[in-house]
């Protein structure tokens, strides 16, 4: 039966009887319906409303009848229910004890407080990442010194697989960035070292910049972007899927599976990609050297030469094993902070490149610090 609500006046007084289905699919009709009836509250004192012939009530339906009574009651009416059964009468009891209190709002923080509780919370968090980091840093030279005495152990077919990922198949793109970095800072070098009739001393300031700094830091930012993100995502998946959990109820080290060979493989495929990033940045340099500045190859070689030597190499080569590490064990630890929804793993996949990339640049800037500090 269709529910329905059937009204009758007499004195001031108005009679509803409420029959039918009073359940969620007729929802839209009974809302109609009470707003129509709520229309004639303000003619009337008191207000009758006959339930008992309310064939099926579900909480949609007991919510929509409470809502009828204080409608009615916040108009000033006499209201009264009737016709209910002890078990629909607790039903809306229990509702009408429901959301009666309106929302209360927030307190507004003071606004410095608040700002020195989000500065609080980050502090507490880089804290925090930094314990994180420090234990996977050990757990790993655990799990090493472990493979080293039983050297069967070591997935070398792992690291392989890796290494061609994020080596091999990064050549390519590393290659083609370092090369248009370092064409655009021979380019901007010649524009404003023409001014002063030094063009020749751009030779020096992108053989030195390329192999001291910028090759390696772009290469590392790179690498941050690509392989480390990966990384975070496919632990972070195997994580949703419980693959980490498996494996440690099978008795398997997922840092000796999982964690060692990715960073073994970053360890390795950094370095050689960072040298090839410079070589090509400094055939960019010195294509545009000579497009553009006038600068033979020839002049070009014989400056470079002059301008830089092996410890200039070195400074750049040294940093990219342990930038290397550093990405790979933020993204290894990142990805196994992923919880059990999609939303986790985007965001910790975020975290793992912002933090990455951080990290590498505060490490050239403390590296820069400690080889000046030696004289290199």
């Amino acid at each position: 039966m269709e529910a329905d609500l059937k009204s009758t006046m007499s004195d001031r007084r108005l009679a509803l009887a409420a029959v039918g289905a009073w359940v969620a699919p007729h929802a839209g009709d009974l809302e109609a319906l009470i707003d129509r009836a709520s229309r004639t509250g303000r003619e009337v004192e008191a207000v009758d409303i006959d339930a008992a012939a309310i064939d099926r009530l579900d909480t949609i339906g007991a919510w929509l009848l409470a809502r009828l009574v204080r409608t009615f009651t916040e108009q000033g009416c006499d209201t009264r229910l009737l016709g209910l059964s002890e078990q629909r009468r607790r039903l809306l009891d229990e509702i009408g004890r429901a959301n009666l209190e309106p929302a209360s709002r927030p307190a507004r923080d003071h606004p410095i407080r608040a700002a020195l509780v989000v500065v609080g919370r980050s502090v507490a968090g880089l804290g925090w990442d930094l314990l994180h980091f420090m234990q996977m840093l050990g757990e790993l030279s655990a799990v090493l010194m472990r493979v080293l005495v039983r050297p069967r152990r070591f997935r070398f077919t792992s690291v392989v697989h890796h290494l061609d990922r994020v080596g091999w198949r990064a050549v390519p793109i590393m290659v083609l960035i370092t090369f248009l970095i370092g064409s655009i800072i021979a380019q901007q070098g010649i524009f404003h070292f023409r001014r002063f009739g030094a063009d020749l001393y751009v030779v020096d300031m992108v053989g030195i910049l390329i192999l001291r700094e910028i090759g390696v830091l772009i290469v590392t930012i790179m690498v941050a972007g690509r392989s480390g993100s990966a990384y975070t995502a496919e632990l972070g998946a195997m994580k949703m899927r419980e693959e980490v959990d498996a494996l440690r109820t099978m008795g398997i080290d997922p840092v000796e599976v999982l964690i060692l060979p990715r960073i073994l493989a970053l360890v390795i495929a950094v370095p050689l990609l960072s040298f090839l990033g410079s070589m090509a940045a400094l055939y960019g340099g010195g294509l545009v050297c000579w497009l553009y500045g006038g600068i033979s190859p020839d002049n070009f070689l014989t400056r470079l030469k002059e301008a830089i030597s092996l410890d200039t190499f070195e400074v750049g080569i040294i940093k990219a094993p342990f930038m290397a590490l550093i990405i790979g064990i933020v993204a290894c630890v990142e990805g196994l902070k992923v919880q059990g929804s999609a939303e986790s793993l985007g965001s910790q996949t975020t975290a793992s490149v912002v933090k990455s990339i951080f990290a590498v640049i505060v490490l050239d800037g403390l590296f820069a610090i400690f080889f000046a500090s030696i004289g290199k």
